[in-house]
């Protein structure tokens, strides 16, 4: 079992909507007033700009999906303690929920769960793997500088599927937000768990070996 050394100081941290017409209402000079409310622009035809590239950022962060469970493999295996590996463990099996999770959104949409390669998650994963051959085995800094691959990793994730809620309120299924949201807020609980994580000894330790 992975062990740090308990000599180390461990640090704990305390720490929508009517249709605007086709004139608007003009207020005092040449401003005009903001929309009280949206109305979704989607018409419903599965051929419509806004569905293929809503359908099409969905393959991206599928295929990235599939990978990241890779890639958390390896980090698992890297990880210098029983915390990180175990939080590694945990987004890894927390990623088949979210795999099915994003068929059962294309499945509403009337499409086939389909993948597109995700040039940014090939590059956080090789940024990752660079990080394990840089740094000592069963060293802390190795284990801060996985935290801070992961961390980015999550971001990621965060900006996407964020985005994809937002886009997503505009579909005439409304489930696809609510599927999105479950997800996008599975993946900042996993981002504030490592933050808890390095706080709690990782960084600290890291400085001092």
């Amino acid at each position: 079992m992975k062990t740090y050394d308990n000599d180390k100081k461990e640090v704990k941290t305390g720490r929508k909507s009517t249709t605007t017409t086709a004139k608007t209402k003009t207020a005092v000079g040449s401003k005009t007033t903001a929309p009280a409310k949206k109305k979704s622009p989607y018409t419903g035809d599965a051929q419509s700009d806004f569905h293929t590239f809503f359908v099409d950022e969905l393959k991206d962060i599928y295929w990235a999906e599939q990978h990241l469970k890779k890639g958390l493999l390896k980090m698992c295996k890297a990880s210098t303690t029983e915390q990180l590996s175990a939080a590694f463990s945990k987004h890894y099996n927390d990623g088949d929920r979210q795999i099915a999770e994003l068929e059962t959104i294309f499945a509403l949409l009337g499409e086939k769960p389909e993948a597109k390669k995700c040039d940014a998650m090939v590059g956080l994963l090789k940024e990752a793997e660079s990080i394990i051959s840089d740094t000592k085995r069963n060293s802390f800094v190795r284990d801060a500088g996985l935290i801070l691959a992961a961390q980015k990793v999550e971001h990621y994730e965060i900006a996407t599927y964020g985005t994809l809620c937002a886009l997503a309120e505009y579909l005439p299924e409304k489930k696809v937000r609510k599927m999105l949201e479950k997800i996008l807020n599975g993946e900042k609980k996993t981002d504030i768990a490592l933050t808890k994580l390095a706080e709690a000894f990782v960084n600290e330790c890291a400085a001092v070996e």
